[in-house]
């Protein structure tokens, strides 16, 4: 009997855990009246247990609040980045504490199991650091922080709601475009895979006449100058500045293709903004205009203060379309909004040969007037199938058409060059890195 009394006291210890204080005692209190009217006395553990019910109980209740939890974000999350989101606790019972916490994260995310166990010491802060990697831009809705507390007994859990929903705006990736700015100011670009453009001549913008120290090329000595003052003096160049650049943004349905999680319209609105940023580093105008079905947003190239931060509330906002791009509008718009020579870097995606061949005429138009610099993407799916061996009759002509389909897009930059239009065909996690490179080179050939 004894044995049976062990088994059913174990067990019910165990589902208060999960049921609370509340439900163990009307289920002992019921199971008493039961073994009494079988005649039989309770064990003495009975008692011991409603008396720790009591005890855990009080210790829980007394103080109204015994934690305080809040949670810390920053004001703009980084779109593709891990953002670090953190929560402060703070026990302020007097003794030690089992925590769990669950902060209510945007519904976007679909993760049901952020759960956080800890162990906080009496009067103990601390602070719980993770991750959120968005995928998409927009608002993010966060909700409560709710904090499940025990003492050392664990028979009782308590509860406390903190009420903290905020929304959060989701921006293009700046955390990516401060690497960039960072590595580009302390020249160490080559760390991220940006590479060195050997300078053909140099830049005919000149600048100053300057007195000789070593290392300065003698084939820039100004003779006349020397003359008069009797000592070395060489004429000083600098890199030509004020040239306008404009990323252009195809936001057609052709960009919505996924990958890894972010859409190709994110990927290319990802580089847009590290590469206005290099430009306006390198003293050039950075402009921008996104094309669907209609002309989009335009922003005049410009350099002062706050470009960057007109062009990154800009693509905030930008979506993809489900219409076909209207390259006469953008023609037109070229026409009517670039005045001067610019560099036009074209963000686009094409699947098969024709569809660059109806675009063709127009983008000769714009390469007749700019520099034009199509960009368009790998498909890494049809390329995976492509390098895959072939163990049957239906493999064979699977490898085979992710081939023609590789090489189709081959046969596009060849196209493109034949008309004198340069272009990028590349990877979409490589896109940056690529498009940055493309453009320093440009700036150290003197293209533009």
């Amino acid at each position: 009997m004894k044995k049976l009394f062990g088994i059913i006291y174990t067990n019910l210890f165990l589902t208060t855990r999960l049921f609370g204080a509340i439900t163990a005692c009307v289920v002992l209190y019921l199971l008493s009246f039961f073994f009494t009217w079988l005649g039989i006395v309770p064990d003495i553990a009975f008692y011991a247990l409603l008396l720790l019910f009591a005890i855990d109980f009080l210790m829980l209740y007394r103080k109204s609040a015994g934690v305080f939890a809040k949670r810390m974000a920053p004001e703009r999350l980084s779109n593709s980045d891990d953002n670090e989101i953190s929560i402060y606790i703070e026990n302020r019972y007097g003794f030690r504490i089992n925590a769990g916490i669950i902060d209510e994260i945007p519904e976007q995310f679909q993760k049901r199991d952020v759960w956080f166990a800890t162990t906080i010491s009496a009067g103990e802060r601390k602070q719980i650091n993770y991750v959120l990697r968005p995928t998409r831009r927009g608002e993010y809705e966060f909700g409560f922080v709710r904090v499940f507390v025990r003492s050392a007994l664990g028979l009782i859990a308590k509860r406390y709601n903190f009420e903290q929903t905020e929304t959060l705006p989701v921006y293009p990736s700046f955390l990516q475009m401060r690497k960039y700015e960072l590595m580009a100011i302390s020249n160490r670009l080559t760390d991220i895979g940006i590479k060195k453009i050997r300078r053909i001549g140099h830049s005919m913008e000149f600048e100053q006449v300057k007195a000789y120290v070593p290392g300065d090329d003698y084939r820039t000595i100004n003779w006349k100058a020397t003359a008069r003052r009797g000592d070395l003096m060489v004429n000083s160049y600098t890199d030509e500045k004020s040239q306008h650049v404009y990323c252009v943004i195809d936001k057609s349905r052709s960009m919505r293709m996924p990958f890894e999680g972010l859409s190709l319209l994110d990927y290319a609105i990802n580089a847009s903004l590290v590469l206005s940023n290099v430009a306006l580093l390198k003293e050039d105008k950075a402009g921008l205009i996104t094309v669907g079905e209609k002309i989009g947003s335009v922003v005049p190239a410009d350099k002062n203060y706050a470009q960057l931060n007109k062009i990154m509330e800009v693509l905030y906002k930008e979506k993809t379309r489900y219409l076909e791009l209207n390259m006469e509008a953008l023609y037109t718009n070229t026409r009517r909004v670039l005045k001067q020579r610019s560099l036009v870097i074209f963000f686009t995606n094409y699947e098969s040969l024709p569809a660059l061949q109806r675009q063709l005429p127009f983008l000769r138009r714009i390469a007749k007037f700019h520099l034009l610099l199509v960009v368009f993407f790998e498909n890494t799916e049809l390329k995976t199938l492509s390098e895959q061996p072939a163990n049957d009759v239906e493999g064979i002509y699977i490898k085979t058409i992710a081939e023609k389909f590789a090489y189709d897009k081959k046969l596009m930059v060849k196209e493109l060059a034949g008309y004198g239009i340069q272009s990028i065909l590349t990877s979409p996690q490589n896109l940056t890195v690529n498009t940055v490179n493309r453009y320093l080179e440009i700036k150290a050939r003197q293209k533009l």
